[in-house]
């Protein structure tokens, strides 16, 4: 029963000293790319007809902070388009295991959505599976970096394995 009771005390005063030498994870170089997008965003562009509704303009500004411990950056974006106004929280992360960057968000209209990305040189890749019309469909998100203040991009889908259809194009520029 002593034994017991020395190994319970001894247990007691090491973890707690364990704990305080143990290092908290740092964010790799994959994460650190992630970093061009924190600051505050005005974007503009054109929706087209189809299935993301009607045609005509958009403009929003998308706020992108670093979240706590350095690993996700997370997003609040508030515009108006052809539908009228729109809000969105998104998250962008970096997958280690998949070696790929990740992207979730929610929007106002009650959507949801996750994609897997890539960056290859200053272009960024996010593709995800979803439906158009009840068809499966495929959709692509393009981003340049421009500059790092500016970057275009591109949403398009392609419906049953059909070609790509551009859905949305425009330009982000960072103003803080």
């Amino acid at each position: 029963m002593k034994r017991l009771l020395v190994v319970a005390v001894v247990l007691a005063f090491a973890v707690p000293c364990l704990a305080q030498t143990a290092q908290p994870p740092k964010p790799g170089p994959e994460v650190q790319k992630l970093a061009y997008y924190v600051g505050t965003w005005k974007g503009e562009g054109e929706i087209k007809a189809g299935s993301f509704g009607p045609a005509g303009k958009f403009s929003s500004t998308d706020t992108c902070e670093w979240f706590a411990g350095g690993f996700h950056i997370v997003c609040r974006s508030e515009g108006t388009g052809p539908t009228g106004k729109h809000t969105e929280l998104y998250i962008f992360g970096y997958d280690a295991e998949a070696q790929a960057y990740t992207y979730y968000g929610i929007m106002s209209e009650g959507g949801s959505g996750s994609s897997k990305g890539s960056l290859a040189g200053s272009t960024w890749t996010w593709l995800w599976d979803g439906k158009a019309a009840g068809k499966p469909a495929k959709y692509r998100i393009t981003q340049v970096e421009v500059s790092p203040t500016s970057y275009t991009f591109g949403l398009e889908n392609s419906v049953a394995g059909g070609p790509w259809t551009v859905l949305m194009e425009g330009k982000f520029t960072k103003v803080k």
